[in-house]
């Protein structure tokens, strides 16, 4: 997911930030002279000199001269903080992912995951049709597709168990013709 920033009303520091765009890891994008759909827009900073609008993922800059490497360096922090939050909160059927703290909660009741765990779960999630093993290899774990191991059954069996234990739930994780899936929202 790319990391962009958009400014508006300071015309000076968008062509200081897009001068140096290289040596940063966002794109800088005008707001006053690109026509910029916020709806495509999936990670982003709203970056002005005066308050715009009432978004979650506005940075307002009102202490100026500004230094552009202490400039940068709040806007990365805004990013991560932006990212951090995003993690936090992943919905995954009827239940809520953290990343963060790698745990599955649903009604109260909280399952803590290993790295592996959150990684499949998320991989599910993310796809729209059923993952068999050997993509599962590939994707999650990074292995050559044509490797015989077991290591993806048996990931997929503990965790389906550990989900059951925990939140009485057999049918979180289910196994079709072509693969593996999750459990839509009810």
């Amino acid at each position: 997911m790319s990391s962009k920033i958009l400014i508006v009303n300071h015309k000076y520091l968008y062509d200081i930030l897009n001068e140096i765009s290289e040596n940063i890891n966002f794109k800088v994008i005008n707001g006053l002279e690109e026509n910029v759909d916020f709806k495509q827009l999936n990670n982003y900073l709203f970056l002005s000199t005066k308050k715009e609008t009432n978004q979650n993922n506005e940075l307002i800059i009102t202490h100026f001269p500004v230094k552009i490497k202490k400039l940068i360096e709040t806007i990365n922090i805004n990013f991560l903080k932006k990212n951090y939050n995003l993690q936090s909160n992943i919905k995954v059927g009827e239940y809520e992912l953290d990343l963060n703290s790698r745990i599955l909660k649903v009604d109260g009741i909280s399952l803590e995951l290993t790295e592996m765990e959150a990684n499949v779960i998320l991989f599910f999630k993310n796809s729209n049709k059923a993952i068999n093993i050997k993509e599962l290899q590939k994707n999650v774990w990074g292995h050559v597709p044509d490797l015989e191991t077991h290591t993806v059954e048996t990931h997929i069996y503990r965790l389906r168990k550990k989900i059951k234990e925990k939140f009485q739930d057999s049918s979180f994780i289910k196994s079709t013709k072509n693969g593996y899936e999750i459990k839509k929202k009810k």
